[in-house]
């Protein structure tokens, strides 16, 4: 899942590294240039989350404003053991309420990313 800036390399040096991607985004003209680098394109995000090994490690690529929204309709789509990773710009202290609400999946929303996210990380390590 992309925000247009951002992933393109990581997914690049994730399938360099030999790891299985598979790409969604809700203009598949932004996935060309990736499917035709070997990642798999997948929309809707139904087919995404199909197309995933299990347990699936899902790496959330999407602007804050649309983390929430994302997780409403990717979390029905996910089992226990499944794992998503929120590696866009939210705040961190955002991700608290979120990982709160969906533990019954035992998924995990993680702040990967963003510059609010690694300014609290070196904080916390200091």
């Amino acid at each position: 899942m992309r925000n247009r800036n951002v992933p393109i390399p990581l997914v690049r040096r994730l399938q360099r590294a030999g790891h299985h991607c598979v790409v969604y985004d809700t203009e598949a003209k932004a996935m060309q240039s990736l499917t035709k680098e070997g990642a798999i394109g997948a929309n809707p995000l139904q087919e995404f989350a199909d197309k995933l090994k299990k347990p699936r490690a899902v790496w959330m690529m999407v602007p804050a404003a649309a983390v929430d929204p994302t997780l409403k309709t990717l979390i029905p789509l996910l089992e226990r053991d499944d794992i998503v990773i929120d590696g866009g710009n939210s705040y961190c202290h955002d991700d608290i309420p979120c990982s709160v609400a969906y533990k019954f999946l035992s998924a995990l929303r993680y702040q990967f990313g963003g510059h609010e996210g690694m300014a609290a990380a070196k904080k916390e390590a200091a």
